[in-house]
Parts: C-alpha cells; structure tokens; sequence
C-alpha cells in the first residue's frame, strides 16, 4: 500500500510543478533484454505517455506512465509467463542542443501479471530530433526489487501531441 501511495504521490507531484501549461508526448519503444533477463526473455514491446513542463530553458520535467510487456521464451520445455509492467514515474528532459536530449525516467513499476511484485523503475536516455514533432530515443530501463533486476535496451520514438 505504501508503494502505490507513492506512485501516486509522484504522479500528482509532477502534475503540479508550476503552474504552467505543459505538452504532451506518446510514443513506442522496442527493445533487448540484456543480463539474466535474456535467458527468460526475448524482446521487450513498450509504449509511454508524458506530460513535461518547461521548467527553465531547456529543461523540462512532469510525470510519465508506461506499458512495458518482456515478451518470454521457452526455456528447457517450460513455458514462461510474460512480464508486464506499468511504470508511473518522474520524467526530466534536458536539450544539449536543438538536436539532442538527455533524459531520465524514475519511479515505480507496477507488477501486472501473476507473481510479479513490481519494483523500483529506472530509465535514462538520450535523444535525437529528427523532424519537429518527433524524436528517436536510445534507452535503457531496469526495475529492481529484491536484491534481483530485469532490465532491457532500447530504441524508439516519441511525438509531441
């Protein structure tokens, strides 16, 4: 309970940093899990939502809510369940240039399916403007509960709406 009280408390902390208008942006990531989590998984779907507030020039901060489902394979006959999980976090984003951004995602990714528990949610990565409105995204994004990670690299893109 104390988990989702902070989620939550995140969530509503980014929807009122400054009271200025911010944008919104959506997008879909594809992605590698890498360490232990490649002898269980395959490849990893995403797709996210963030509302940024320009914060100074350059500088932008909100909330993000993600879907991330790590997509199984079978392992010796067995047949793993997949890993989904619905990251709610605080999203900071930093213009090097007009070209280029560096970002981070944190916050807490909760466990959707069957004995998944969820976990700390971390995300950094950097960007690149390729027209206006959109930008491809290089990543890489763990959770991490219990002395144990799942983590995963990635590539997307993301649009302003």
């Amino acid at each position: 309970m104390k988990k989702i009280f902070l989620v939550v408390a995140v969530f509503f902390l980014g929807l009122t940093v400054k009271g200025q208008e911010g944008s919104f942006s959506a997008g879909a990531n594809l992605g590698l899990p890498i360490g232990d989590a490649s002898n269980v998984y395959s490849f990893v779907l995403g797709a996210e939502i963030n509302y940024l507030f320009e914060i100074s020039d350059g500088f932008k901060v909100g909330p993000s809510v993600s879907f991330i489902n790590f997509f199984s394979k079978s392992v010796e006959g067995i047949e793993i369940p997949n890993a989904n999980f619905l990251p709610i976090a605080a999203a900071g984003r930093f213009s090097i240039s007009e070209e280029f951004t560096l970002g981070a995602d944190l916050g807490y990714g909760i466990g959707l399916n069957t004995g998944n528990n969820g976990g700390f949610y971390y995300r950094p990565l950097i960007g690149y403007n390729i027209a206006e409105k959109m930008m491809l995204q290089a990543s890489y994004s763990g959770f991490s509960a219990n002395g144990g990670s799942i983590s995963n690299i990635g590539l997307g893109v993301m649009f302003a709406l």
